[in-house]
């Protein structure tokens, strides 16, 4: 016998309801999720029309108010009055946790200057979700999504590459190709997952070596949430260039190729390769 649930509303506090939604799959909503929005004043949600599918599936009647990066500030004052004066507003993002690389953060922070009540409504996270089947380590540091300047990004990855924990961020199926050059510089000798349409009808798992790791010969379809493993420290292996071998590859950076340096250096001492490669593009970008 199939027993349906049977949502017997209790009375919410007023206040701010930060609602997790599913992230392709519908059924991946929670029981309290669904009361939360049923009982909501308003929902604040990215995507009206995107939104409405999940709803309309749930027989939820709230009104629906657009709130993404456009416009998210505008609409500031006017939901904190509608908080202040009693209703119940849920915050939703077309997937996953809102207010984390979603619209919501400047709300959250207005409803805290304001000492109005904030409760979080936990449920599907892609960031959870990604670093759960990459099989590499629990700690890990979320990136978000990273900026679409070439410099600022080339910058941001080889901070990050420090880190020796897992490292998880979005990126946009049309920007993916030109992250991939950068990956593969920062984060040698580490894996990658690429983690695509997840809980959707063709949810992808892609693992690689970052070493062997290639263009999309065609644009993959969906945002992907990618995972790169933590970072493998030989104890063994200096993690600095001594000043012989600054010395030493002085002499050869307008003779040699950056990669055939790496490969003298790497085969005559104890500096993980990486360390040399980068202080060569340092020199070349000095001259």
């Amino acid at each position: 016998m199939i027993i349906k649930p049977q949502f017997k509303l209790k009375e919410y506090e007023n206040g701010l309801y930060l609602v997790s939604t599913p992230l392709g799959n519908l059924k991946d909503i929670t029981l309290r999720a669904i009361e939360v929005l049923q009982q909501s004043h308003y929902i604040l949600c990215e995507d009206t029309r995107f939104s409405k599918n999940l709803l309309d599936k749930y027989k939820i009647k709230s009104k629906l108010i657009s709130n993404h990066k456009f416009n998210e500030k505008k609409n500031v004052i006017k939901i904190v009055e509608y908080l202040k004066s009693g209703k119940i507003i849920s915050l939703i993002s077309d997937a996953g946790t809102p207010s984390i690389s979603d619209p919501g953060s400047i709300l959250v922070n207005k409803c805290i200057d304001n000492e109005i009540n904030i409760f979080p409504i936990p449920g599907p996270s892609a960031v959870a979700a990604a670093v759960a089947i990459s099989g590499f380590s629990d700690k890990f540091l979320f990136c978000g999504f990273f900026s679409d300047k070439k410099k600022q990004l080339s910058n941001e990855l080889k901070k990050f590459s420090e880190f020796e924990n897992s490292l998880v961020f979005f990126v946009s199926p049309k920007k993916i190709n030109k992250i991939i050059p950068e990956i593969k510089k920062n984060f040698y000798g580490r894996k990658i997952v690429f983690c695509r349409e997840m809980t959707k009808m063709y949810e992808e798992f892609i693992r690689k070596n970052i070493d062997e790791l290639e263009l999309f010969e065609k644009e993959p379809k969906g945002e992907l949430t990618v995972v790169i493993s933590e970072k493998k420290i030989d104890k063994n292996i200096s993690q600095k260039l001594a000043e012989s071998d600054m010395n030493m590859i002085n002499k050869m950076i307008n003779k040699l190729s950056i990669k055939d340096i790496t490969d003298i250096l790497g085969q005559r001492t104890k500096v993980s390769k990486k360390e040399i490669y980068n202080y060569c593009l340092e020199l070349k970008n000095e001259k």
